[in-house]
């Protein structure tokens, strides 16, 4: 296998190739002809064959060998300046693609809401839960994720993995279906009713068993789903009450099958934490105006 060539000389080689003659190549690179001379006879020792011929008084001739050399070195040029140009834009963080995860309801009603406001970039949006868009942040398959947390115990916390920014936080409504009376229903009315929420362990559970017992309630579960909008599904058909985020309901609460249960004045407001969650290190600028822009965003949901 013949050793791949010098760059030094290929470049010389393509000079010959393109000026037609030596002389005029060491015009051009500012070399003295018998450097070009001493350039192409050291090529064709490596290349192990003739490349070009040269005939006194007339220009060079390639031959075959050459002419498929000039092509490739050509191809190899060109590749070599394809991928200075990325490394230069890597350099200075202007990359290509950016993949950004969030969990459903933020990609519909906080992503979206940007819209131009996020200058020039193509962002890949990929809907993903946080526990299973943590391993991708993880493994490098998502650049940022927006996040939830229910309790301030849960996960993700800041580590050598990644950086963890709170955005700010998002209202949990306890709605129910719309009634007939016109009058909002209060609390204690919805004890007997049945409830929906997430499984035994799951975040939006645990919270609604730590609210409860500081309230000093006792709700009965009797539909347990990680689908927020199965829940909705279940609450506007007068089947359940339950805590949806206001992000998921949308901007008319009180409309739409719902109508919000009317809580004691005492009651601390419920709500779940947004998060940004990226590899810490340098970032791209988008990432930074995103984290940026989606606090407003979040405030902007009904309460």
């Amino acid at each position: 296998m013949v050793k791949q060539p010098d760059l030094k000389l290929l470049s010389t080689f393509l000079a010959v190739v393109d000026c037609g003659s030596m002389a005029e190549a060491a015009g051009a690179l500012g070399y003295v002809p018998s450097a070009v001379s001493q350039h192409i006879a050291a090529l064709e020792r490596d290349m192990g064959i003739e490349l070009l011929v040269r005939r006194p008084g007339s220009r060079l001739i390639l031959t075959a060998a050459g002419r498929s050399l000039a092509r490739a070195a050509r191809a190899l040029f060109e590749a070599t300046a394809r991928f200075q140009d990325a490394a230069d834009g890597i350099a200075n963080r202007e990359i290509a693609e950016l993949r950004v995860g969030a969990y459903p309801s933020a990609m519909s009603h906080l992503l979206t809401a940007l819209g131009p406001r996020v200058h020039d970039a193509r962002i890949r949006l990929v809907i993903v839960e946080t526990d299973a868009g943590l391993s991708k942040v993880r493994s490098g398959d998502l650049d940022l994720l927006i996040a939830y947390r229910y309790l301030p115990e849960d996960p993700p916390a800041s580590s050598a993995e990644w950086t963890v920014t709170s955005l700010g936080h998002e209202p949990l409504v306890l709605v129910t279906g719309a009634g007939t009376g016109g009058r909002p229903p209060e609390l204690a009315e919805c004890l007997g009713m049945e409830w929906t929420s997430g499984h035994a362990h799951s975040p939006d559970r645990r919270l609604l068993r730590r609210w409860a017992g500081e309230l000093g309630i006792s709700p009965e579960v009797t539909l347990e789903t990680e689908d927020l909008h199965s829940m909705l599904a279940v609450i506007r058909a007068g089947r359940a009450v339950g805590l949806i985020p206001a992000g998921v309901i949308g901007a008319d609460v009180d409309r739409g099958g719902l109508q919000r249960v009317v809580l004691p004045p005492e009651t601390a407001p419920l709500r779940r934490e947004i998060l940004a969650v990226h590899r810490p290190g340098l970032r791209h600028p988008v990432i930074d105006e995103l984290i940026t822009l989606l606090p407003p965003a979040l405030r902007s949901l009904p309460s």
